[in-house]
Parts: structure tokens; sequence; C-alpha cells
């Protein structure tokens, strides 16, 4: 199965079993950037998801099978779906609030 891990300005922040629950550590940010779309287009922020073949590879420092460029619409979507307001999802990982 695969794993996915989250970064942010070159940075990993978060990290997931599934590209939504990956896409959802976004909502965890501090502070929250009042804008997705600005806060994806500043110079560095270069949003991504790197997914690997399996947990056990992400562990081995394997490398990843591919990096997904990560769109404002995606974060967006994402948060949405777990029902998050304001950057607060409930537990890390998913869920609602």
């Amino acid at each position: 199965m695969a794993y996915f891990e989250v970064l942010w300005h070159g940075e990993a922040i978060g990290d997931g079993g599934d590209l939504e629950e990956a896409l959802q550590s976004y909502g965890l940010l501090d502070p929250l950037p009042p804008s997705w779309p600005e806060a994806c287009a500043q110079p560095g922020a270069e949003p991504c998801v790197r997914r690997y073949a399996s947990f056990d590879a992400f562990l081995d420092n394997d490398d990843e099978l591919e990096t997904i460029p990560v769109t404002a619409a995606m974060i967006e979507a994402a948060l949405a779906s777990a029902g998050a307001h304001h950057g607060q999802i409930g537990q890390a990982g998913g869920g609602g609030p």
C-alpha cells in the first residue's frame, strides 16, 4: 500500500496512508495562511507530496515513486472533506472537528 509524505517550503510537514489524508496535513500549518492560492504562489512554497511504495519503503529511505505537485484547489478540497474550518481538522491524520 502506498504511503505519502507532504512538503511545504522544502520541509516535511506531514504524511498519510492515502493522498487525501496526507493533503489534510496542510491544515496543521501554523500560522494558517489566509488564502491557499496566495500561500501556494509564495516563492519557495512548492507544495508537493512524495509517494512511496509503502510505509516500510518510506522508513527505509527508499526513493519516492513520484512527486506530486499540489495545488491550492487540492488542499482546499482535502480540508473541506475533513470538515476543516480555519485549519482545525480535529485529530491529525483526518477525522472531523
